[in-house]
Order: structure tokens, then sequence, then C-alpha cells
């Protein structure tokens, strides 16, 4: 890309203009799987679009655009981030994506658990037990990129955690129920709520936090993809399978009877499945 990119003031999506960075964008489309020759490719079609105060959310959608009719496999996992948003709007989907990650690192994991505390009745996002300990989760889903999580909710979480921490079968006894509350979100946290949270033992899960454990990161090395980061289907179909409880990719392996209930059309299924073969690592 010409020298005079580089010079080039973008706007974030909090409003802040910036320097747009080339590399920033190699890497994350390396990072999604594309070859040097596809990276190469999209940098130069995407060249003659920009223009001096574009939104990085418009350089994404016309990078994505570009990359798909390249590979769509690439162009799915490089919209890993929009396809978490497209969870919504009830948090169930992402509940549901948390308690999967969970699961294939050893744990075992229900989800919207009630639970009596001291002094109120809690419903608990996920629960999750690994060698003897049980750990209260909380998913805080957000729909749009540059909202973070502040501050309150992890002072908000480790209230609740201290209600359900312990059962009391008596008034001197009391039995540990958690051991550790966590708060997962698919953004990002500010620095006073990592502050907090290491201040009272809370655990932090972000969009890239902590370093090489996020959620980027976990996705990536199990392959646990969303089905909205498919670029085969509609969104109409994306809605319906999440309205039916089908959340992950995996999922929809080898099942052709979910794509139909979802009105997927014969001759596009397998397109679909080869999709889904590529992202799963078939």
């Amino acid at each position: 890309m010409a020298e005079t990119i580089e010079q080039l003031i973008v706007t974030k999506a909090s409003g802040e203009k910036v320097l747009f960075s080339v590399g920033k964008l190699e890497l994350s489309l390396r990072k999604a799987g594309a070859s040097e020759e596809i990276t190469q490719a999209v940098l130069c079609k995407l060249e003659p679009r920009l223009y001096e105060g574009i939104s990085t959310r418009k350089i994404y959608k016309i990078a994505f655009s570009i990359l798909n009719k390249l590979s769509r496999s690439t162009a799915a996992k490089y919209s890993l981030k929009q396809g978490i948003m497209e969870l919504g709007p009830s948090g169930f989907p992402f509940e549901k994506f948390v308690a999967e990650l969970l699961r294939v690192q050893g744990f075992a994991t229900d989800i919207g658990v009630f639970v009596d505390g001291q002094c109120v009745r809690h419903e608990i996002d996920v629960v999750a037990v690994k060698d003897g300990k049980r750990y209260m989760i909380e998913c805080k889903y957000h729909n749009l990129h540059h909202n973070k999580s502040d501050v309150k909710i992890p002072m908000y979480i480790q209230s609740r955690f201290k209600d359900v921490e312990k059962v009391w079968p008596s008034e001197q006894e009391y039995e540990i129920r958690f051991h550790q509350a966590w708060v997962v979100t698919n953004t990002r946290f500010t620095d006073d709520a990592i502050r907090y949270a290491s201040c009272v033992n809370l655990h932090l899960v972000g969009w890239d936090y902590p370093y090489k454990g996020g959620i980027k990161d976990m996705v990536d090395s199990f392959a646990l993809y969303p089905l909205t980061c498919l670029t085969t289907l509609t969104r109409a179909e994306k809605q319906t399978l999440l309205d039916m409880k089908v959340v992950l990719c995996k999922e929809l392996h080898h099942n052709e009877a979910l794509l139909h209930k979802a009105g997927v059309r014969d001759k596009r299924i397998q397109e679909v499945l080869q999709e889904i073969a590529k992202l799963c690592g078939d």
C-alpha cells in the first residue's frame, strides 16, 4: 500500500481520531488464516476505497466483503468479533457459548442455575466445576464494539458472589459453595475494572483479556465458532437457529436436519456444510 495511506486519519467507534495502521489490518487478516497472497489482495483492493476520516467499522466491512469473495472460511474467522455481537438480543446464546468454551477445557457446566443466597435468590448465568472447585460465572454480553465493562460490573458481581459464596447448615458452621466468581464479556474491561477484580480475586475474561486467554484465543484454539460467523447463512436463518437454541457451528456439523428445520434450501445446504467443515477443522 502506498506510504500516504499510513498518514490517513481514521475514526474509531469511540469517535477518537487515529492514524490508520496497515500493520494491524494485516495482522488481523493473518490471524484469521489469510495467506500472504490473499492478505495482499485484500489490501490492494481496499486502498482505493479509503478516505480521510473513514470509520474503522467501515474499513472492516469493506475488508470483510473483499475477503469473503476470496475465501469464505477465512472471512468467517475474520468476522468472529462481529459474529459474537450477533448472538443477541437475549443473553442465552452467549451464555451457552461461554459454557461450551469452558466445557472443552474440562469444566462441567450448567446454565441458568438458581441459588439461594444469605439475603436473596440469584440466577447464576453459568456454574462451572473442575478439580473439585465450583465457579460462579456471570456473562456480560454487549452488542456494540465500544461498550466496555466498567468497574461497576465486577463490583456488582462481587457483591452477589459474597451472598452465595457460602452455605450455612447452622449459625456456627458453613460450607463453601463457590470458590471464585468470574465475569466474562465479549468486549473489553476498563482499567479500573481490571484493577478492582485483581484486588478481590475476581477472574475476568474479555475479548482479548487475559493475554492469550481471552475469548478470541479460546475460540481459535478449540475451533468453537458461533454460527453467526457463517457467511453462507442469511441473517434470518441464523436467527431461526438461535431461536432453536443452536449456537455453535459444530452443532450443525454433518447435521442437515437442523439446517432443513431452519429453512435452508437443499441447494445451499452443502455449501453451508462445506464452510462449517473448514471452520471446524474437518
